[in-house]
């Protein structure tokens, strides 16, 4: 790990920067553990400057996973909703599972999400600021990585009551998008882009999944990151 100079007291210090502690959620009828097999592509210049925890969803998968046969369950989903993604069931209770992990297991410097997980994610914040009671005990999140993402209340998904202010103004939190050219979701990745303040994207060719990062997209995780160790 690199290190950083620190003046202090008038005498310069070498410093091994802290390593960010981000909680990360896992997609749609996955698990943590895929969600780490899957994050486990990128680089180690990048996973040795993170520590990451990654936590399953409160609820078993009520119906098929997109993943059977190519990862082993158990499969895992953070809340359910009907057929239009309109009503959402169990909303609540995932985040009184979510505000309990973090309490217990944190502090969180901030959250990485993907895909079902992602949706979650990018409401935190905003959620926070409202004072939703579900996160009023744990810490501000300080930044988000968003993979895959989409937004409450967008041309997909309904607006839990929960979360009805979580966009209500613009969300300055630091934010990295991960966008997939082929993603069945990248509207909403990209709409989303557009309440936060200053996101920073890294657009891949590949689809709905972490994809591995290279070249400029390297240098753009990299340098979040290291932006996200002086905060």
């Amino acid at each position: 790990m690199e290190e950083v100079r620190k003046q202090e007291n008038g005498i310069i210090k070498n410093e091994i920067p802290k390593k960010p502690r981000i909680l990360c959620l896992h997609g749609f009828r996955t698990s943590g553990e895929i969600l780490k097999k899957l994050i486990s592509r990128w680089p180690e210049t990048v996973l040795e400057k993170l520590d990451l925890v990654f936590l399953d969803a409160p609820f078993p998968a009520q119906g098929k996973s997109d993943v059977e046969g190519i990862y082993d369950p158990p499969f895992y989903e953070w809340f359910q909703a009907d057929k239009d993604f309109q009503e959402y069931y169990n909303f609540e209770e995932c985040l009184d599972y979510l505000e309990d992990y973090m309490l217990k297991h944190g502090p969180f410097d901030g959250v990485l999400g993907f895909s079902q997980g992602a949706l979650l994610s990018a409401a935190l914040p905003g959620m926070q600021k409202e004072g939703v009671a579900a996160f009023t005990k744990v810490p501000l999140i300080k930044f988000l990585i968003i993979i895959s993402g989409s937004k409450f209340g967008g041309s997909k998904f309904g607006l839990p009551r929960l979360a009805a202010n979580a966009f209500s103004s613009p969300i300055n939190c630091p934010s990295l998008h991960i966008i997939g050219e082929l993603d069945f979701m990248k509207e909403e990745g990209e709409a989303l882009l557009n309440s936060f303040v200053d996101p920073i994207v890294i657009n891949h060719p590949k689809g709905h999944t972490v994809p591995r990062l290279v070249g400029e997209d390297l240098d753009k995780m990299l340098g979040f990151i290291q932006k996200m160790q002086v905060a």
